[in-house]
C-alpha cells in the first residue's frame, strides 16, 4: 500500500509512469525517502534565487550555483552532491521537466568574462550522469529524452591557431555550437566537439571523439567518431 502511494508521488513528479523495484527494502525506502526530504530542503533554498522554478527541485550535498537569475527550471529537476553550475552567460540556461545531473558534473557557461558563453537549453527527461563537464561557450542544445552516461564531455568552442607567430591563447575562438537531438544516448566518456550536431534517437559509443555530424539513428565510436551502422536499418530488418 504504502508502495503504491510512492509509485503515484514519483510519477507526479516526473510526470510519467514509475515503480521503484519490489526488491527494495522497506527500511532502505525511508532511508532514501530521508535524503530526498533533505534534497527538497536545500532545493528550496535555491528556488528563491532562480529565474524560475516550476517543479520541485532536488539539491544534493555540496552543491554550488552561481548566477541563480541566469536559470530557468520547467519542471522538477535533481541535482546530486558535488556539482558546480555557473549560469554566466548571454542567455542563461533553460531545462525542462525530469532533469537529473549526476555526481560531481560541472555545467560551465563562460570561461572568461572578457566573452561571455551563449545558451544552454536542455529539452525533457535529460539524464546526465556522474563527472560530466559541459563547457557551453557556443549555444549548446539538448533535446528530450536524451541520457548520457558518466564522465561525458561537451566543448562548444574552439581555439583558433593557425597563426605561428602568435600564442594560441591570443588568436581568439570560434563558437559554432553543439545541438544534441531527441532520444539520443551518449556513452561514457565521449566527447562532443564545437560545430557537432547530433541527430534524433543517435547513439555515441563510451570513449568516443564526435568531431563530425552524426545521422539520425547513427551509432558512432571510435577517435574520432565514424559510423558503426544505423539503427534504421537494424530496424527494419527486423520486420
Amino acid at each position: 500500500m504504502k508502495e503504491r502511494l510512492i509509485n503515484k508521488v514519483i510519477s507526479k513528479i516526473k510526470k510519467e509512469p514509475y515503480k521503484i523495484d519490489d526488491e527494495i527494502k522497506y527500511s532502505t525506502l525511508l532511508t532514501i525517502i530521508r535524503d530526498k526530504g533533505l534534497m527538497v530542503i536545500r532545493g528550496i533554498r535555491h528556488k528563491l534565487m532562480l529565474k524560475e522554478s516550476k517543479g520541485i527541485l532536488f539539491v544534493g550535498k555540496k552543491v554550488k550555483i552561481r548566477e541563480h537569475k541566469k536559470i530557468r527550471f520547467k519542471g522538477s529537476a535533481t541535482i546530486e552532491d558535488g556539482c558546480f553550475i555557473n549560469a554566466l552567460s548571454k542567455g542563461g540556461i533553460t531545462i525542462g521537466n525530469n532533469f537529473s545531473l549526476g555526481r560531481n558534473s560541472i555545467i560551465e557557461c563562460t570561461g572568461v568574462i572578457r566573452e561571455l558563453g551563449e545558451e544552454l537549453i536542455i529539452g525533457d527527461n535529460v539524464g546526465i550522469a556522474a563527472n560530466a563537464f559541459i563547457a557551453m561557450r557556443g549555444k549548446v542544445t539538448i533535446g528530450d529524452n536524451t541520457i548520457f552516461g558518466p564522465g561525458v564531455s561537451i566543448h562548444a568552442e574552439n581555439h583558433n591557431f593557425s597563426d605561428l607567430n602568435t600564442p594560441i591563447r591570443k588568436q581568439g575562438a570560434t563558437r559554432k555550437g553543439v545541438v544534441i537531438g531527441n532520444d539520443c544516448w551518449i556513452g561514457s566518456k565521449a566527447v562532443i566537439l564545437d560545430g557537432v550536431r547530433i541527430g534524433n534517437h543517435a547513439i555515441v559509443a563510451a570513449g568516443a571523439v564526435v568531431t563530425k555530424d552524426v545521422p539520425d539513428y547513427a551509432i558512432v565510436g571510435g577517435v574520432p567518431a565514424k559510423v558503426i551502422k544505423l539503427r534504421k536499418e537494424e530496424k527494419q530488418n527486423v520486420k
